[in-house]
């Protein structure tokens, strides 16, 4: 994490005036992602702006830092640029689909959504506040290497169960030639890859650095399982999403490792690939009995 991503545990407290707007900037998500109405989604995200420069005016921090003095956490910054990321990706529908045009609309929308809250973070904010330390936990210990494989074995036990008699596979487009299969294997990976950046690397690590961690990590989930949602992880998905959200802020925390968190998710990936491979070709992927 950055070098000014959070202060010490102890210092950070929940009930504050900062949590308002953080909790509305989060809430924004379900309205954008799940209910789906956009321009009430866009209204809460402005609503949670304001309330947090009022937040910071009430506890004395300058949202413009003056040049030359090092930035203190501002909750106007920090949800100003959740809000930016919101907002860049609620202009797309979320709906999996595997054509070229589609694949251009999600490179543009995840990639702006993470790239520009770092970009002016660090050069217009000046406080380096989000930071993608992949290999920031040095070598993986042995609970580490244990947890690799407890995710490929809890998601072969639940995932063709929830995918099948929940029918959520029907979200996801027929895959029934090589090509396509092949898109959906692409296509899996790149946003389980952009989950971490932005959930965690970003919403998650600029909500700690004035809540703490359990706080942040409960409204970090409150967005990663909504963007779930509209892509597909519906009916009693959130049972599934919400724990994984939650895991993945806790592992990111205890192994300060990017490549940590994103390697446990495309492992668990994988096996959603091969499930809605199957879903659609049983013959292909006889390893999933459903």
């Amino acid at each position: 994490m950055s070098t000014h991503a959070a202060a010490p545990e102890r210092d950070r407290r929940t009930w504050t005036p900062a949590l308002l707007p953080a909790a509305m900037v989060c809430l924004a998500a379900p309205v954008l992602f799940v209910v789906q109405i956009v321009w009430l989604g866009w209204i809460v995200l402005a609503l949670a702006v304001a309330s947090a420069v009022l937040a910071d005016r009430l506890a004395g921090t300058p949202i413009v830092p003056p040049r030359g003095e090092r930035p203190v956490p501002s909750i106007a910054r920090d949800v100003f640029l959740i809000a930016l990321g919101q907002f860049v990706v609620s202009l797309i529908p979320l709906k999996a689909e595997l054509d070229n045009a589609a694949f251009v609309r999600f490179t543009l929308a995840l990639g702006g959504a993470v790239l520009l809250p770092y970009v002016i973070s660090r050069f217009v904010f000046r406080d380096r506040a989000i930071g993608f330390p992949w290999r920031g936990g040095g070598r993986w210990t042995w609970w580490q290497w244990a947890w690799l494989v407890g995710v490929i074995v809890l998601g072969w036990l639940i995932l063709p169960f929830y995918f099948v008699t929940s029918g959520v596979y029907t979200n996801w487009p027929v895959v029934d030639t090589p090509e396509l299969i092949g898109r959906l294997f692409i296509g899996v990976g790149a946003v389980g890859i952009w989950d971490e950046l932005f959930f965690v690397c970003t919403v998650f690590v600029l909500l700690r650095r004035h809540f703490p961690d359990l706080t942040a990590n409960l409204l970090q989930a409150i967005v990663f399982v909504s963007f779930l949602w509209e892509l597909g992880y519906q009916a009693w998905g959130p049972v599934l999403t919400i724990p994984f959200a939650l895991v993945q802020g806790f592992l990111f925390l205890r192994t300060r490792s990017l490549w940590y968190v994103v390697t446990v998710h495309l492992l668990f990936d994988a096996v959603v690939f091969g499930v809605l491979v199957h879903a659609h070709n049983p013959g292909l992927v006889p390893l999933f009995l459903v």
